[in-house]
């Protein structure tokens, strides 16, 4: 069975109340719970028919729930960041940079980013 098989319509709620709908297949999966703060957060990845991924995380402790979700494209040099309302181009080195920074990664310990580039080849496939 080819992947382009198992791809159906897909669409998901967003709080900003503009729903992300595209065709793919759910990829992976995970959640955890915040024990401190009361919060479960569930995070899906899809990949799409057009080679790109969308994150969609849903957070939600007590009363209170949000939902969000991303679509990334990459174009040459340049990656493309879609929330349903607003859309971001920028060079895929910078993209690469901001992770780092936020994962508090220096250049020379890479190993968690490079899982992620991994996990985004193997999305692509």
């Amino acid at each position: 069975m080819s992947a382009d098989t198992t791809m159906e319509d897909i669409c998901l709620a967003q709080d900003s109340g503009s729903d992300l709908r595209f065709r793919g297949r759910l990829f992976s999966e995970c959640s955890w719970f915040d024990e401190e703060s009361g919060v479960l957060t569930r995070q899906k990845l899809y990949t799409t028919e057009d080679k790109g991924q969308v994150y969609y995380i849903v957070r939600s402790g007590g009363k209170e729930r949000t939902r969000h979700a991303y679509q990334l494209n990459v174009q040459d040099d340049m990656c493309v960041i879609h929330n349903g309302n607003t859309e971001m181009r920028i060079q895929f080195d910078m993209l690469m940079l901001a992770v780092r920074s936020l994962c508090g990664l220096s250049d020379g310990a890479t190993p968690s980013l490079e899982q992620v580039e991994e996990m985004l080849k193997a999305a692509n496939a």
